[in-house]
């Protein structure tokens, strides 16, 4: 299925939509308890399991409309419903909230394995967005990386040493604007590296000629 233009505002709420909700219903019921199948359950783990089926259908919906998900979606979704799954089973709180280190922990790993190797994975990922020299993209892949590692380092000591209450803020605002900035700064200080598309269509027509 070829990817198709979907309108950006749409796409953003069916992107972020999940977390806010994520957010909005823990602050409803997160002094409730539930009692499911005889098995009493805090509001906290009640609405990591509403969450999950909640970032299903906005992914279907976007999928759908757009064609294509990304490899860093299809990733994210999965481990979702790994430890989702597991604070379900297990009747605890600690899989979800250890899900954000592991995540960002093997995003870490795996971007710094293909630079042992002389290659910015994230390049293959993110290629066609941005269009950018190859020693840029090593130079992102790499502070990315760190930045990665950082977040994960970073989420283990708020949720081993605050409250749920403090974690969930955390997780919800304070993390993905940390990424959001570091990588709006990344781009404004790699300027140099990134490829005009139209000065790369005017060069390569004076080459052909």
């Amino acid at each position: 299925m070829s990817e198709r233009t979907v309108n950006p505002v749409l796409k953003q709420v069916l992107e972020l939509g999940p977390t806010i909700a994520f957010f909005l219903l823990y602050l409803r019921i997160r002094d409730d308890v539930f009692t499911i199948g005889g098995t009493e359950y805090t509001g906290f783990i009640v609405a990591t399991i509403v969450f999950v089926p909640i970032l299903l259908v906005c992914m279907g919906i976007l999928w759908a409309l757009t064609g294509k998900l990304s490899r860093i979606q299809v990733f994210t979704a999965f481990m979702v419903i790994f430890f989702g799954g597991l604070t379900a089973w297990f009747n605890d709180e600690r899989f979800f909230k250890m899900k954000t280190s592991i995540v960002n922990g093997l995003f870490a790993v795996i971007l710094g394995l293909g630079l042992l190797r002389g290659k910015s994975l994230l390049q293959w990922v993110m290629g066609d967005m941005i269009p950018m020299q190859q020693e840029g993209w090593m130079i992102l892949t790499k502070r990315l990386a760190l930045a990665f590692a950082a977040l994960a380092i970073a989420n283990e000591i708020v949720w081993r040493t605050m409250s749920t209450d403090a974690w969930v803020k955390i997780e919800t605002f304070a993390f993905p604007l940390a990424l959001f900035v570091f990588l709006w700064a990344q781009i404004v200080m790699l300027q140099r590296y990134v490829i005009d598309p139209e000065e790369d269509k005017a060069a390569s027509g004076g080459n052909d000629g």
